[in-house]
Order: structure tokens, then sequence, then C-alpha cells
């Protein structure tokens, strides 16, 4: 015989209730998080596939970083050596014209300051430590403080810089061998300053002497703006090779990110629909257990 009673019934839909609220909690969740899950053991078979992800893309966020870092040091060796070219470029056109006219009211205060500006380039530090001083980074690469410490002054004194190049790994397997020592960009621009240092002080008007001196400077400056403009351009055909393996490696990792955020992020326009209708579930629910619960076989007996 089949028993008649209600609190099965209510039973049974108070278990419908909790199955709504879970289900509506866990939509909360998605739509606060904005995840498909809190952890990756719900994810089933695709959790290993997104471990090994996650770690592709740190290693390429990684080198990403190197990159860029390398990348910034690149631009500050481009802007001083523009720097050192600048200068040699006006110091000669300057020395040209004094030549021409024979008249160098100035060009000694002219000659110092290019040489200042020619020492504070090759001293030019990052974070503390020379620029060009390749591995002997505890001291400055040049050493001569003012114009006149050239005179007699053998180049091997001059340059303290000993040519180890930095090396960096900025992709998979890539490494980019990096770097200009002192020596290596104004080896041949000292030897004109040297050659303005022996020459002594200039006056108003030049000697037939000086201005054979100046001849000579002049020329050296001539050479030395050829060996900076050769090191220009391996420094840019190196920031050209690190600037495209960067833009590589943030296409990679575009498709890692698209990876992870497939098989991870929620469609938080279907959690909208989603939360909408369970809300409604969970609603109509409440209102049938309601009515349900103040039904009675007693009042039928």
């Amino acid at each position: 015989m089949t028993r008649v009673a209600t609190i099965p019934l209510q039973r049974t839909m108070a278990d419908a209730i909790g199955r709504s609220q879970e289900k509506l909690a866990i939509t909360q969740v998605r739509l606060s998080t904005g995840k498909k899950a809190t952890d990756f053991a719900d994810l089933g078979t695709e959790a290993v596939r997104n471990l090994s992800t996650h770690s592709m893309l740190a290693k390429q966020q990684a080198t990403a970083s190197v990159a860029k870092r390398v990348g910034t040091t690149l631009d500050l060796y481009q802007g001083h050596i523009e720097m050192v070219s600048d200068t040699a470029s006006t110091l000669r056109t300057t020395i040209l014209a004094a030549i021409g006219t024979g008249q160098s009211a100035g060009l000694q205060a002219d000659v110092e300051a290019a040489f200042d500006q020619f020492r504070n380039s090759l001293n030019a530090s990052e974070g503390g430590k020379p620029l060009f001083a390749g591995s002997q980074t505890g001291s400055q690469p040049f050493r001569p403080m003012q114009l006149s410490d050239l005179d007699g002054l053998d180049a091997a004194d001059a340059f303290r810089d000993d040519g180890v190049m930095a090396k960096a790994r900025v992709d998979d397997n890539v490494d980019v061998t990096y770097g200009i020592g002192a020596s290596q960009l104004g080896g041949k621009l000292f030897d004109a300053f040297r050659t303005l240092a022996e020459g002594g002080k200039l006056g108003s008007e030049l000697t037939e002497d000086q201005k054979t001196m100046l001849s000579r400077a002049a020329e050296q400056l001539s050479q030395g703006m050829e060996e900076v403009t050769s090191v220009n351009a391996a420094n840019g055909r190196r920031q050209a090779q690190v600037e495209t393996l960067a833009t590589r490696g943030e296409a990679r990792a575009l498709v890692l990110q698209g990876v992870i955020e497939d098989n991870e992020d929620a469609d938080l326009g279907q959690v909208a629909i989603d939360l909408a209708q369970q809300k409604a579930v969970l609603e109509a629910s409440y209102s049938v257990f309601s009515q349900l619960s103040k039904l009675s076989l007693l009042n039928y007996l």
C-alpha cells in the first residue's frame, strides 16, 4: 500500500532548492572572479594543458623583461654615441673655419668644452654603473679629467675598459651579445684631442704651426667620426634584432594568454544570463515550497 504524506514532498523540494542555491553560488563566484573555476582541479582534463601554458607564458614574460632592459641599454648607447658624433662634427667644423680665416678667438674654449662633453659621454652610467667600461664597472672607463691631461698621455693609460661584452637571453635559445667599450668608441677621437692638447693654448690668431696642428687634428676627428659611425651602425643592428625578437615574443605571449583565457576565463555575458535564469528558478522554488508547506492531509480528512 502506497503511503500518502506531505513531508517526503517537502524534502524533495528542499533538496531541489539546495541544488539551485549551489548553482547560483557558483555563478556568483564566476561573476566576481571572472574565472570558470577556483583552482586547476576544477578544470578537469584541461588542467595539465593550462599548467604547461602558464609555465611557457612565465618563461616568455621573463625573456621579454630581459629584452626590454637590453633595448633600454642599447637606446642609451645610441644617445651617447650620437652625442659624441655631434660633438666631434661640430668641433671639426669650428677648427676648419678657424684655419680658413686664421682667426681663433674662442677656439680654445670650444676645444675644452668639446673634450668635456666627450669625457662625460664615455663615462656615462646606467643605474650607477658605467656604460662603456665592459666588466670593469668599479671605475670610470676614461681617466683624463681635463684636456691638458692628454699631453703626452698614451691611449692605454687613458682607457680602463677591457672590451668584455655583456650577454643576455632575449628569446628561446637566443643570446644577444651587446656592449661598447670606451676605447672602441673614442680611441681615434682621443688621438685628435691629444693632438690639440699637445699644441698648446690657442690665441686669437693662429700661427702656421698651429694651423698645421689643427689640420692634423681635423683629419683625426674625421677618422674618429668614421669609427663612431661604425660603432653606431653595429649598435643599431643589435637594436633591430632585439626589437624583432621582442615583437615575436609579445605575439607568442598573446597566443599563450589566449589559450589560458579560453580555458579559465568565464564568459561574463553567459554568466549574466545564467545568473538571471538561476535566480528565477530559485525564486520559483521558494514560492512552490511555501505553497506546498501549507498543505496538510488533515485539512481533507
